[in-house]
């Protein structure tokens, strides 16, 4: 078995998992949760950063961060199965860095909120990071991404951070972004995975 280390409500973690399932090698994985903020964790050991997801093979080889976790699922898979092939891959690739990257400005500014009192946050280092979720989500409304099949890793991403701001945010992104809404409830019927994989679940 490999094992997983992760913790409920990360959206990478998730976007590891679901990578898994459509793999088919999620019951191939088991899942140890991680306290990031625990200095005596293994998870500090196992990857330096201290960082989740890391997936840890039967070897005792350290596999991290997401984007390599999902390389090494596709490769098992035998390939192609969520990072296309040809021409395809870098489009795929490069949906993948904007939802990594509007992941990563919805966790700073939970973070911001969780280890900062509110005295202490810096209101334009926190719109900065709205700025650049707002043009993410703008972008993906004006061209929501298609898929025939099953999905590449940049939908599976997108999907985990429109769930993520449903966990984190309220939801409030789907009043201004219809199309991503419909997408997201399509995904979620093609996709049993995504079900399976909320933090809620």
């Amino acid at each position: 078995m490999w094992i997983l280390r992760n913790a409920p409500a990360s959206p990478f973690g998730r976007k590891v998992r679901l990578a898994a399932a459509i793999c088919g090698l999620d019951e191939r994985i088991e899942t140890a949760i991680a306290d990031t903020n625990d200095p005596s964790d293994a998870l500090r050991r196992q990857n330096p950063l201290g960082k989740i997801p890391a997936l840890i093979l039967e070897d005792g080889t350290v596999l991290y961060d997401s984007r390599v976790i999902v390389e090494f699922l596709d490769a098992e898979a035998g390939g192609g199965v969520v990072i296309p092939k040809g021409r395809e891959r870098i489009p795929a690739l490069t949906m993948q860095a904007l939802a990594d990257g509007l992941l990563d400005a919805l966790l700073l500014q939970v973070y911001e909120g969780r280890f900062r009192p509110p005295e202490t946050h810096n209101q334009r280092w926190l719109d900065n990071q709205r700025s650049k979720v707002e043009r993410a989500m703008a972008a993906f409304e004006a061209s929501p991404p298609t898929f025939a099949g099953s999905p590449h890793v940049g939908q599976i991403t997108l999907a985990c951070a429109l769930g993520y701001q449903d966990l984190r945010f309220e939801g409030k992104w789907r009043s201004t972004h219809p199309r991503l809404v419909a997408w997201l409830d399509n995904f979620a019927a093609k996709v049993p995975a995504y079900a399976a994989t909320s933090p809620a679940g």
